[in-house]
């Protein structure tokens, strides 16, 4: 039988292992778009066009996002978490078998692209509703004062993802080019029925929410939850929204647009970049869940606010280490700045969660995170691949784009720390933010 002590833990590596899985399946795609989508299914004589192409095709998903927050909020807050989180890892792992399923250009034409879209939008409606349920579900079973930390092991399982999509992708790059080509390509995205299974199985046995089902037990859950969060706490979700922007975009600027700028402008081969963003990937790791308890103890608001300054400024030397080509300095700098990116990312998820009621709290990160990261984490490789076209040679216009997106979210916390200090009081009819 669960114990209350385990309860709390079984939800967290739940959340742990389905984000896991489901960023393992987002992250693929990513790397595929960087790799061989675009001379797949959008051949051209240039290059470029096809990289930008198929990093199109990537942005689609985040495009899906924001309406999947909405939809998936509203049931999130009616119906429970759990349902929602089954049902997102069903969908997440239909859409990435199929795509590893689907006919070339060359093999279909035109509705080979088509249809590389539609289930590109599949998968990006399926982390839009898959992030807000899994954060609800480890820091809603949490012990009070511990829902940053708990909250964590979800946005843990992005990094565990991404060192999944790496090694499958490290392993497949070995291939020689017409194997990869031809049939290489699929098998990362088979895999991901297989993973779906495993998710299921851990899911089902981790109960509801004790949060949620205090309030559906007390008939107080709110009949139209993203009218009443819109409505009373729209101040919270642009700031949140605000807030992710670097911890988003950040993330796809050095784990999918960096493949692109040191293969295609620096002739750095493929191989090595992927042994650099694997290392780094293992102290993002490792590095999350000793940034979420720092967080904790210093103050998760004066944390987060330090974290996004910093990563204002790390770019910079970012840029100058990779520009060595040196696989030991590229990984320096790189390091430095997924490190920076890593801890707002670890906190961020159960602060901003705090700054809405239970009622609504679904619905409300939901739609302030995916409005986030799908504005700035789906066009980022776009941009960078635009700037890096426009200002060949010259990394200082990327590295201050990175820049902006950090400026944002420092704008972001400090906006949601000032709400989070008005202290308000719940009612059912008045779902307003109630803040520790």
């Amino acid at each position: 039988m669960t114990t209350p002590t385990s309860t709390p833990r079984r939800a967290a590596a739940a959340a742990f292992i389905g984000t896991t899985i489901e960023f393992y399946d987002f992250y693929i795609y990513a790397f595929a778009a960087a790799l061989v989508l675009g001379q797949l299914f959008f051949p051209s004589d240039n290059a470029v066009l096809s990289t930008m192409a198929a990093f199109a095709t990537f942005a689609v998903g985040f495009i899906a996002r924001p309406f999947a927050g909405v939809v998936f909020g509203h049931l999130g807050d009616r119906l429970g978490r759990k349902k929602m989180l089954l049902f997102t890892m069903v969908l997440m792992g239909g859409a990435t078998t199929c795509i590893g399923l689907l006919p070339t250009y060359a093999q279909a034409g035109i509705w080979g692209p088509v249809g590389l879209v539609a289930l590109r939008f599949l998968q990006g409606i399926s982390v839009g509703g898959e992030w807000g349920g899994a954060v609800l579900m480890a820091s809603e079973h949490a012990p009070k004062g511990r829902k940053v930390f708990f909250a964590s092991f979800a946005q843990l399982g992005s990094p565990a993802g991404l060192l999944l999509a790496l090694i499958a992708f490290r392993a497949i790059s070995e291939m020689d080019q017409e194997a990869l080509m031809s049939w290489g390509w699929r098998v990362p995205f088979l895999l991901s029925g297989v993973l779906m299974l495993v998710g299921l199985a851990i899911r089902f046995g981790v109960p509801e929410s004790p949060e949620f089902a205090k309030i559906k037990e007390q008939k107080q859950t709110s009949r139209s939850p993203v009218k009443d969060v819109l409505r009373h706490n729209w101040r919270q979700i642009l700031f949140a929204a605000a807030a992710v922007t670097i911890g988003s975009g950040g993330f796809f600027f050095t784990n999918t647009f960096m493949i692109t700028y040191v293969t295609q402008y620096q002739g750095i081969s493929k191989s090595t970049i992927l042994d650099c963003l694997f290392l780094v990937t293992i102290l993002q790791f490792l590095s999350q869940p000793c940034s979420a308890l720092l967080a904790e103890r210093f103050g998760e608001g004066r944390f987060l606010k330090w974290v996004a300054a910093l990563c204002m400024l790390v770019p910079y030397p970012m840029f100058l280490l990779v520009q060595t080509g040196n696989l030991v300095y590229m990984t320096a700098g790189i390091a430095l700045a997924v490190l920076l990116l890593a801890a707002l990312y670890s906190a961020i998820a159960g602060y901003m969660a705090e700054a809405f009621s239970a009622q609504v709290r679904y619905s409300g990160i939901s739609i302030a995170y995916q409005l986030g990261s799908g504005l700035t984490g789906g066009l980022t490789p776009l941009i960078g691949t635009y700037l890096a076209g426009q200002f060949a040679g010259q990394w200082l216009p990327l590295a201050l784009f990175f820049s902006v997106l950090a400026f944002m979210s420092l704008v972001g916390v400090i906006g949601l720390a000032h709400l989070r200090s008005q202290r308000h009081t719940l009612s059912p009819s008045n779902p307003e933010v109630v803040t520790p």
